[in-house]
């Protein structure tokens, strides 16, 4: 009901999350009535939503945060409520502007492909129109097989701000691994199209549930962030454990994944031993290198160096460990490491050059500095 919603609101106000950057408080499917009203607007559910959508999005915007809601291209919604068919995006997207919606995520059950392609656009468009700021999230390609050619990645960047590629996310590991090797098989199609506006969405963190151990919850946030994910959790913040909270407030990690630059990061290396590294390119030549074990035995020690890693000749790295905080200063390319990674777990390391080459040094401009992040 509204309650789990004003509540989380308070939470993501009072609990530091929103001074993190977690401002969007989102509702999914089955919020409506089961019928529209005699205007044919959607309506909130009179007994679950009494004081409707419009009290519940002042008051998240009260506290500093924004609202999100749920909506599908189609007859009827994943879950049976009424859908917005082609003829409704334009008096919807009202509606939605009217309560002060900030986020719509547009789902694409019971609708056709060819009512998806012009759907989609229309809704984007009709969003613009109503002059408020709505981020726009679309389920289009999850419903095309995501991927090329029945998807086109650059009309997509162009109508939504971000976009589900893939299976919903289900509470456990299996689930969280079988999404990214389905990135990991595609990103030479799916890395390129990412960036500041238009985001891949792996779908949402499920740390703080039942599903992931400790260690699974640490590579799941490390891989969400390398990967560029837009973070959304689905946990209980009333209830979160500490140490699931530690985990997702952690200011590097997010600091991170909300790099200016917005660059995807890519799967680097896959080793037979079930070791792979992922990096991610950074503002000011810095980068997030994500070291993760498969493993289901015991603690790996990797052996690697940065020029095994493509990294640029005679530079000088500062690291930062982003979990354990701990530093290692002075690590040149050619210098062999060993990091210790426990089963299913990872080593993220975040590092910024102190002395570079000189084709690294004429992409900066005048004075800048790498100053190390200190948390």
């Amino acid at each position: 009901s509204e309650t789990l919603f004003y509540e989380m609101a308070d939470r993501l106000a009072e609990d530091g999350w929103r001074d993190l950057g977690y401002k969007y408080v989102n509702i999914d499917d089955c919020w409506s009535a089961k019928q529209r009203d005699a205007a044919g607007r959607l309506v909130p559910d009179p007994e679950r939503f009494p004081r409707g959508i419009k009290a519940l999005a002042d008051y998240v915007h009260a506290r500093g945060l924004k609202l999100g809601i749920y909506g599908d291209l189609g007859t009827l919604t994943c879950g049976g409520y009424p859908g917005t068919t082609l003829d409704l995006v334009e008096r919807d997207a009202q509606t939605f502007a009217e309560w002060g919606v900030d986020m719509l995520k547009l789902d694409g059950c019971y609708s056709s492909r060819e009512e998806q392609a012009e759907g989609y656009p229309a809704m984007a468009k009709a969003l613009n129109a109503t002059g408020r700021p709505i981020v726009y999230s679309c389920s289009w390609p999850a419903y095309q097989g995501g991927l090329p050619p029945e998807v086109n990645y650059t009309i997509l960047a162009e109508v939504c701000n971000l976009w589900r590629n893939y299976d919903d996310i289900q509470d456990s590991w299996d689930s969280v691994l079988s999404i990214l090797d389905w990135f990991s098989a595609n990103q030479d199609v799916l890395q390129p199209v990412a960036g500041p506006g238009h985001w891949n969405d792996p779908d949402m963190l499920i740390i703080g549930n039942f599903g992931l151990s400790y260690e699974q919850s640490r590579s799941q946030m490390a891989l969400w962030t390398v990967m560029a994910a837009p973070l959304l959790m689905s946990t209980d913040l009333r209830t979160v454990s500490a140490s699931a909270k530690e985990i997702l407030q952690n200011r590097l990690m997010i600091q991170i994944n909300q790099d200016p630059l917005g660059i995807q990061g890519r799967r680097i290396v896959k080793e037979k031993f079930h070791i792979e590294v992922f990096l991610r390119p950074l503002s000011q030549a810095a980068s997030a290198l994500v070291f993760f074990s498969r493993r289901t035995d015991m603690p790996f020690v990797y052996n690697t160096s940065l020029a095994k890693l493509h990294f640029p000749e005679d530079a000088v790295y500062e690291v930062q460990d982003v979990y354990s905080g701990k530093i290692i200063s002075g690590l040149k390319t050619e210098d062999s490491f060993s990091v210790s990674i426990n089963p299913s777990g990872v080593v993220m390391w975040y590092l910024y050059p102190t002395a570079q080459p000189w084709h690294i040094v004429r992409q900066q401009a005048p004075g800048d500095g790498f100053p190390p992040v200190l948390l």
